[in-house]
C-alpha cells in the first residue's frame, strides 16, 4: 500500500458497532421473542430432524468477503439453524448424558457476550462471580472453604485439571521441572472398567500412557470391585510400579452406577493415594433431597470433577474442577511472565484465575450458572434431580412390565438400559434395536442413545431433561414396542 492510501484508510477508521442502532434494537427484540416461542414451544417440533440437501449445501458457501445486512444474517440462521439442532433442549431428548439448557442462562450468556471479559483473572465484578460460583460448588458438595477450584469447559477438562494435580503430588519429584523421564518409578493410576473414556486421554495427555490407566473389574451392581482395587494396588507395588491416584466414578456414562464411594475413600487413605472423583454426571446428586445418599463420601475426595451443565442444566458448556488442598492446585498451572504480574491496585490487583487451569483465556461461563442458581435456588435443582430420579424408575417398571422389553443393566440413577427382544426371535438383536433407535430419531418422536455393557448392545435412555413429563416416558415404550413389530413383519 502506497503512504497515500495509508493516510486515506487512516482517515476512514471502522467499527464492529451497528450503523443504526435503533434497527439494531428492533431486531433484537424480534430475535429474544423468537426464542422465547422457540422454547415455549419446544414441545411441538421434532426431538430431532435431519437436515435436507439444500440445508446441508449452505454451509459449503465460500467465505463473505463483502457485508450482508444484519436481518438477512438472521432470517439465514433462523431458517438453516435453528430448525436442526442436535435437540437436547426437547423433553424426549434422552441420548448421552446432556442437560437441557435453560432460559435465564441464556439470557447469561448473551450478557457475557455483551461484556466480553476474559476470565484470565484481574479485578473486575466478572472474575469475582467466577470465584464465588467456584465456592457455591464447593458448599454443595461440602467440600472445605479452604479448597479451590476452576470453571472449566466441561468434564473433560476438569478431570484433567484433578488427575494434573494428582500425579504432581504423587510423583516424588518436580514434574514441571524435571519432566516425567525423571520418575524413579512410574505412577500407576486405577479407576472402574465402566471409567469415562476422557481419562485416557487425560492420562496419555499426562505423559503416563495408557497402560498406566489400570481398569479394575465390576460387580453385578457395574461398581468398582474393591476387592480388585486393592489387588491391583498390592500387585503393581510389588512389581516396582507407585500406586498414584484411584479415580471413583459418581455416575458412569453407561449406566449410571455410583462407586462405593466410602469405600474407596476408606482404601485410599489407607494405602496413601490420590482420591479422585469423576462426579460429571452425578456429583451433584448431592444436593437431592431424596437421593444424596448415594453419593455419600464424595466430600472426602482429594479432587472432583462437576458438570453444572448437566444437573444444573446450565447451557454448554461449563464444567469444573475443585481440589480440597488449594498450594498444590495453584502449583501444578501457576506461571508468571513479566506481563501479567500483580499490581498494588488496578485491574491486575486480584488473583489470576488462569493459574488454576491450563487456559491463559478463559470465557465468562459463571454468569449463566449465577443467574440461574439465583433465580431458582439450590432447592429447586435437587427436586428436578429426585424427579428425572423417579422417572427413570418409573421407566424400569414400565419395561419390567412388558414381555418384549428386557432391562440390559441395573438401574441405580437417571440412566435406563434396555433392549427390545421378542420372543421367539433369534436375529440380530443389534441391528434390530439399532433400527428402533434411528426409526424414532428419524421420525422425531425421541432421541435416544446405545450402548455396549458387557458385550451385550442395548438402548440407553438418560434422563438429563428437567422438561421431561412421565408421558413422554408411555409415549417411548409405546413407540419402541409398535416399531419393533413392525421391523419384524418387514
Amino acid at each position: 500500500m502506497h503512504a497515500a492510501d495509508q493516510t486515506e484508510s487512516a482517515l476512514t477508521e471502522e467499527t464492529l458497532d451497528p450503523d443504526d442502532w435503533d434497527g439494531t434494537s428492533e431486531l433484537a427484540h424480534q430475535v429474544i421473542e423468537d426464542a422465547i416461542a422457540y422454547l415455549r414451544d419446544v414441545r411441538d417440533r421434532p426431538a430431532w430432524q435431519d437436515m435436507p440437501d439444500d440445508i446441508r449445501a449452505a454451509y459449503t458457501e465460500p467465505l463473505p468477503h463483502g457485508p450482508t445486512p444484519l436481518r438477512n444474517v438472521y432470517r439465514q440462521v433462523s431458517e438453516q439453524l435453528m430448525p436442526y439442532p442436535m435437540g437436547n433442549v426437547h423433553p424426549r431428548f434422552w441420548s448421552w448424558y446432556m442437560g437441557s439448557s435453560n432460559f435465564t442462562g441464556a439470557l447469561g450468556d448473551f450478557l457475557a457476550a455483551i461484556l466480553g471479559s476474559n476470565l484470565g483473572g484481574g479485578n473486575h465484578a466478572a472474575a469475582a462471580m467466577d470465584q464465588q460460583v467456584v465456592e457455591w460448588c464447593k458448599q454443595m458438595l461440602g467440600f472445605p472453604a479452604s479448597a479451590s477450584g476452576t470453571l472449566e469447559s466441561g468434564g473433560s477438562m476438569a478431570n484433567i485439571v484433578g488427575l494434573t494435580v494428582a500425579r504432581n503430588v504423587m510423583a516424588g519429584i518436580d514434574v514441571r521441572e524435571e519432566g516425567m523421564a525423571a520418575l524413579p518409578r512410574p505412577l500407576r493410576f486405577y479407576g472402574s472398567e465402566q471409567l469415562h473414556s476422557c481419562h485416557r486421554k487425560a492420562v496419555e495427555a499426562l505423559g503416563l500412557g495408557n497402560r498406566a490407566l489400570r481398569r479394575i473389574p465390576t460387580d453385578p451392581a457395574l461398581r468398582m470391585d474393591i476387592d480388585a482395587l486393592r489387588q491391583a494396588i498390592r500387585h503393581d507395588r510389588i512389581n516396582g510400579f507407585k500406586p498414584a491416584c484411584i479415580i471413583a466414578t459418581a455416575g458412569t456414562v453407561n449406566s449410571g452406577a455410583i462407586d462405593d464411594l466410602d469405600a474407596i475413600a476408606d482404601l485410599a487413605a489407607e494405602e496413601g493415594l490420590w482420591l479422585h472423583v469423576d462426579g460429571c454426571i452425578g456429583a451433584l446428586i448431592a444436593i437431592a433431597p431424596i437421593n444424596r445418599g448415594l453419593v455419600a463420601g464424595i466430600e472426602r475426595a482429594d479432587s472432583i470433577a462437576l458438570d453444572p451443565h448437566k444437573l444444573l442444566h446450565a447451557p454448554f458448556e461449563v464444567g469444573c474442577a475443585l481440589v480440597r488442598d488449594s498450594g498444590a492446585h495453584h502449583g501444578a498451572f501457576a506461571v508468571t511472565p513479566e506481563y501479567l504480574e500483580s499490581t498494588p491496585r488496578g485491574l491486575a490487583s486480584a488473583v489470576w484465575l488462569h493459574e488454576y487451569g491450563m487456559q491463559t483465556t478463559r470465557g465468562f461461563r459463571a454468569l449463566k450458572v449465577w443467574m440461574a442458581l439465583k433465580q431458582h435456588g439450590i432447592e429447586k435443582f435437587g427436586r428436578l434431580i429426585d424427579q428425572n430420579i423417579a422417572q427413570a424408575l418409573y421407566l424400569t417398571t414400565l419395561i419390567e412390565t412388558e414381555p418384549e422389553l428386557e432391562l440390559a443393566a441395573p438401574n441405580s440413577i437417571n440412566i435406563v438400559c434396555f433392549r427390545y427382544r421378542p420372543v421367539p426371535w433369534t436375529g440380530d438383536l443389534k441391528a434390530l434395536n439399532t433400527e428402533i433407535m434411528l426409526r424414532l430419531q428419524e421420525a422425531g418422536t425421541a432421541v435416544l442413545s446405545d450402548t455396549t455393557i458387557h458385550g451385550e448392545h442395548c438402548l440407553r435412555v438418560a434422563i438429563t431433561n428437567h422438561r421431561t413429563r412421565r408421558d413422554d416416558l408411555d409415549l417411548l415404550v409405546r413407540e419402541v414396542l409398535r416399531l419393533g413389530a413392525i421391523i419384524l413383519a418387514e
